[in-house]
């Protein structure tokens, strides 16, 4: 088996109202990050944006940028200026009255190898995106890189098991999810530790599942909107291919450069084989929306 080691940089920061200011501190972290030996660096979820869905307001559709904004192009000429690839999530406008929200991978000449548009939309307390954001229809394709091959998805995308597998499938080696979640304050003190505790178990379990490195990167601080708060959670994390946490944040701003073994997928699943022994004469019900599990 060849050895292949990367590294994985995951840039947790709080987002302000101040878009040049994100932006401006954010690439610093990826400039750390590069330092620190990172051949790939992972934002979080709308990073250059306070997380604006917690209320509808259509004036926030002003903030959408195309695939060539200055979001994009600044983060492309740092890639560039790093040789290194960058994961870049963001406001799309796709075109008047469609947006979506988006990640581009970009290369480490700066050019864009792909666009993932989030294919699961939530629409929940503070977490109204649907008002903004139109289904992704980019499907669940990995992303060759010379870093690695990479399955990109985004926050409400991690709780579905098929979204990973499918990507897993089509031969990924990390599954990324760039992400924006935390706490509603009237929830924190009754189910704060259970939510955050799933949203961790979810990450191990695409990870054992699949044999493969999952990584989440949130964002962290306390966020309003109106008469709406949110207290985003951090603990940005990695998970190798036995579902363990080989890395994880805190709660506050922080970077974590993470060496991700790739041969270890493979050792993985060869003890535990879960693609040969999967039945796929037998899981043609996914594709329904739901069954009474009758003849």
């Amino acid at each position: 088996m060849s050895r292949q080691v990367v590294s994985l940089g995951l840039v947790q920061r709080a987002c302000s109202s101040d878009r040049k200011g994100n932006l401006v501190g954010t690439c610093e972290a990826v400039r750390e990050a590069a330092r620190r030996g990172a051949t790939i660096v992972v934002l979080q979820e709308l990073f250059d944006l306070p997380y604006f869905c917690q209320a509808r307001d259509p004036a926030i559709f002003d903030l959408a940028q195309p695939l060539d904004g200055a979001t994009v192009s600044t983060m492309s000429t740092l890639a560039k200026e790093l040789s290194i690839v960058v994961i870049v999530p963001f406001f799309e406008r796709r075109a008047s009255g469609l947006c979506h929200n988006t990640l581009v991978v970009l290369g480490p000449d700066g050019v864009r190898l792909s666009t993932y548009r989030k294919m699961h939309i939530p629409d929940d307390p503070q977490y109204s995106e649907k008002f903004y954001f139109a289904p992704g229809d980019s499907g669940f394709r990995p992303v060759t890189t010379p870093f690695g091959r990479l399955g990109t998805l985004i926050c409400w995308d991690q709780w579905f098991p098929e979204a990973a597998r499918l990507l897993a499938l089509a031969n990924a080696q990390i599954l990324l999810y760039p992400t924006a979640i935390g706490w509603i304050e009237a929830e924190k003190a009754q189910l704060g530790d259970a939510q955050l505790d799933a949203w961790k178990t979810m990450h191990r379990a695409h990870a054992i599942a699949n044999g493969i490195y999952v990584a989440a990167v949130n964002r962290v601080g306390i966020e309003e909107q109106g008469d709406s708060k949110l207290e985003f959670w951090g603990h940005s994390l990695v998970c190798d291919p036995a579902g363990r946490i080989i890395a994880e944040a805190g709660e506050s701003e922080q970077l974590l450069v993470v060496d991700c073994d790739l041969e270890l997928i493979e050792v993985q699943r060869r003890w535990w084989p879960f693609f040969r022994d999967r039945r796929i004469d037998a899981y043609g019900g996914l594709l329904d929306r739901f069954s009474s599990g009758e003849k």
